[in-house]
């Protein structure tokens, strides 16, 4: 998946047209959602996912690679000259599933708030890069939907736990 990913990159980058791997791995089947994050040099340089992926596996992790090192609106597009020093994590999700505030347990599930109009998502790997506490956890992922911090608290807005399988280069 890594160097799927980062040959969705790279051909992107360039400006050419990523053909298909033989053999494919059985895994590329299947419909996941995905996250795609891309640091150069340690810093953040884009990070895009789809939560119910419609297509395989394999085309989710390209769509996903190639607009978030080209196509993040909060950061400049990924250059060649910057490809070596490229880092990419991939965060496969598991399906949602609706969760109690007191259930969230830290480092092991993500959080997907949604109200009306606004929703919002945080990967796990988010409260323990960020040292979160359950509610602090909660509240952030509130404000990512533009939401008031204690929005999870509302009846009307659900809560929705999921786990990952994370993978990242070195």
């Amino acid at each position: 998946m890594l160097e799927w990913a980062r040959a969705a990159i790279v051909s992107a980058v360039a400006g050419e047209v990523l053909g298909m791997r033989e053999p494919e791995p059985a895994c590329f089947a299947l419909n996941r959602g995905v996250f795609v994050t891309v640091h150069v040099s340690g810093k953040l340089r884009g990070c895009i996912g789809v939560i119910d992926a419609r297509e395989p596996l394999r085309d989710t992790i390209r769509h996903c690679a190639e607009s978030a090192a080209l196509r993040d609106g909060r950061f400049a597009p990924v250059h060649a000259r910057e490809l070596p020093d490229l880092q990419i994590e991939i965060s496969v999700l598991s399906e949602l599933a609706p969760i109690e505030p007191e259930k969230v347990e830290i480092g092991k599930h993500g959080l997907y708030v949604t109200t009306h109009d606004h929703r919002g998502l945080l990967l796990p790997q988010v409260a323990v890069e960020h040292g979160l506490s359950r509610e602090q956890f909660l509240e952030e992922t509130c404000r990512k939907a533009n939401l008031p911090r204690d929005a999870w608290r509302r009846k009307d807005t659900l809560l929705y736990g999921f786990t990952c399988q994370v993978f990242q280069e070195a």
